[in-house]
């Protein structure tokens, strides 16, 4: 039997026995937050279990690594609607410890594409339009690294309230211990302070 095929026969018992009644939310994020993680599957149940987070209290934006690449990218664009339309009034950013895009080499993945059947013509032209894989693929050399400049993008960026707090966290992916890496709140006391 295929994947598709057992979440399409759980899926129809989910639904006629309404297991999705606890569930139930609207589209406001409850707590009023977004937060913006990395994609490991590790963190799937045990981030919002961290967190004390149930079914609708926050907006999950995730991506490889909490990377944000481009202030105009699609994870920066869910991050302001996030904000503008639903209701969001503070953002944190969590890394992990042991993410993937650690020391992530752009060189060995092209290798990939290729062993994948990705042809040297379609990279080439990737290449000659402007796409650098190595900064299309660009990691980080700690986690912390990660939050901090995704941290920074979003704070610059100019479709953010300068009020909104951003906040920085690692979580360790087999305890759920989180540790603070920026206080959004101090962010905003010292930004205050320095425009005095």
């Amino acid at each position: 039997m295929s994947i598709v095929s057992d979440i399409l026969d759980h899926n129809k018992k989910f639904v006629e026995e309404k297991k999705y009644e606890k569930y139930l939310t609207d589209k406001f994020p409850e707590k009023k937050v977004a937060i913006l993680t990395c994609m490991d599957t590790r963190l799937v149940e045990l981030l919002p279990k961290a967190l004390n987070l149930r079914n609708g209290d926050a907006k999950f934006i995730k991506n490889a690594g909490a990377i944000l690449t481009q202030p105009f990218g699609s994870a920066m664009r869910s991050i302001i609607i996030a904000i503008h339309e639903l209701g969001a009034k503070e953002v944190l950013v969590i890394g992990h410890h042991g993410c993937g895009m650690t020391q992530l080499n752009s060189d060995s993945l092209v290798e990939k594409f290729k062993a994948n059947g990705i042809s040297e013509v379609v990279l080439s032209t990737l290449e000659n339009s402007g796409i650098r894989m190595d900064r299309f693929l660009r990691g980080f050399d700690k986690p912390e690294d990660g939050v901090k400049h995704s941290i920074d993008v979003i704070r610059k960026h100019p479709l953010i309230p300068s009020y909104v707090p951003v906040h920085g966290f690692l979580i360790h992916p087999d305890t759920g211990k989180l540790e603070l890496i920026c206080d959004g709140y101090k962010a905003l006391e010292e930004a205050k302070s320095s425009n005095k």
